[in-house]
């Protein structure tokens, strides 16, 4: 275990503000201009941000770094997020439907952080798991544009659900921003 001197210095590639993960005119999120028209339209430029920041936290790192637990007692890892959300993209898709829930990803419970180990095969298989369910929930939800229908057993309207999977993502990208800055001292933005 580390101890607090030992942590790595904090650092950034932004020039221009250096509280910053990098400048704004090299941020992809920063589409300038105007926003999107409408609700479902903002809601999904929100969330493509925050898939978006999650992979920038994870940038540049080995699987070890990826797995490293940087925040004890914590069992939190970027790799661990990346597997937690493949899973709770899994389980949205139960939330919207009447019929048989779809299994776990990766079995029992807690398996998406306990087995994020630093291995290659593990992280690529994480990245294409969280791709592939992914648009599997975005195809989903597709079928859907009224923001306000009410779907699943529980007659969750669809907003709700969209609303939630922006604030699972904006989450657990505050937790990444820990994990990285404990890792190699990159900081947040």
């Amino acid at each position: 275990m580390r101890h607090m001197s030992e942590q790595p210095a904090r650092w950034t590639q932004a020039s221009v503000h250096p509280d910053m993960w990098l400048d704004p005119d090299d941020d992809p999120r920063d589409r300038k201009g105007p926003g999107p028209d409408g609700e479902l339209a903002t809601l999904r430029e929100y969330l493509t941000d925050y898939r978006l920041t999650l992979r920038m936290k994870c940038e540049g790192l080995d699987p070890e770094q990826l797995a490293r637990r940087s925040v004890p007692p914590s069992t939190m890892s970027l790799l661990g997020l990346v597997r937690h959300l493949a899973e709770v993209e899994r389980d949205w898709r139960n939330w919207i439907t009447d019929g048989d829930p779809l299994p776990k990803l990766y079995g029992r419970r807690d398996a998406d952080f306990d087995e994020a180990v630093p291995d290659q095969a593990v992280v690529d298989a994480a990245y294409a798991d969280l791709e592939r369910e992914q648009a599997a929930t975005d195809a989903a939800l597709a079928a859907f544009p009224d923001p306000g229908e009410r779907v699943g057993e529980d007659r969750m309207a669809i907003r709700e659900l969209l609303v939630h999977r922006v604030e699972e993502y904006a989450r657990h990208c505050g937790h990444a921003d820990l994990l990285r800055e404990c890792i190699d001292g990159r900081v947040g933005q």
